[in-house]
């Protein structure tokens, strides 16, 4: 049984993520912020829930150990979590980081010991292609044409952690993500965006690849990106 670990798992594309992970055989663990949502979501699917939040070391801490105490191993942890940001000011700056970029090392630091116990370990980042300076800086990509700053900059601050990960952790197997415009809470201000059902399966193929699987890469479900 493959135990997996979600971040920002109780909506969107974490919640479907962990959906189709679930259906998949995974014994997973919805993180989440708000305990009620994270277990309504968590019993909804069949999964388990852990209180998570990714800007707090207690939080994650304790999600970690309780999933140590139960399971003993971690094999896949997505994380998802993460949050735009309309202003630009400092406070704004350091709360989007806080989340999109720092909450990535909290998270993954402390989950270390629990996935070097796996067999075969899986870190899916969820970036964007709004990190990329080739995406937002090509006049033929939607990307162009979106002011995000402080979003965009968390995104490829994620993206360089993976590749950072990567090295440092050659057993493990980290990859991050484009999951492609989605119609989520997060989107909801520009409007359209595909199901979450479609993001989801990219972000499925990047937690149950092989041994032989890719490492240190930025994708979509076409393949690998320029940033």
């Amino acid at each position: 049984m493959t135990v997996t670990l979600i971040t920002g798992a109780n909506k969107g594309i974490g919640l479907e993520t962990a959906r189709q992970l679930a259906a998949l055989g995974h014994t997973v663990y919805v993180g989440a912020r708000d305990t009620e949502r994270g277990e309504k979501a968590a019993a909804d699917i069949g999964a388990r829930f852990v209180q998570l939040d990714v800007t707090d070391d207690a939080s994650v801490a304790a999600a970690v150990s309780t999933i140590e105490a139960d399971e003993g191993r971690l094999d896949v942890l997505v994380n998802n979590a993460g949050i735009i940001g309309t202003e630009v000011d400092g406070p704004t700056a350091l709360r989007v980081f806080d989340t999109n970029a720092v909450g990535i090392v909290r998270v993954t630091e402390a989950a270390l010991p629990l996935l070097r116990a796996s067999d075969h370990a899986v870190v899916v980042i969820v970036s964007s292609s709004m990190g990329s300076f080739w995406a937002v800086t090509n006049p033929d990509r939607p990307e162009y044409s979106v002011d995000s700053p402080l979003y965009a900059a968390s995104k490829s601050a994620a993206t360089m952690l993976t590749v950072q990960y990567a090295k440092s952790e050659p057993t493990i197997k980290f990859n991050a993500l484009e999951p492609g415009y989605t119609d989520t809470d997060l989107t909801a201000a520009m409007g359209g965006g595909r199901p979450v059902e479609v993001s989801a399966r990219t972000v499925v193929e990047l937690a149950t690849i092989d041994a032989d699987g890719p490492t240190g890469t930025f994708r979509d479900e076409t393949g690998i990106l320029p940033w």
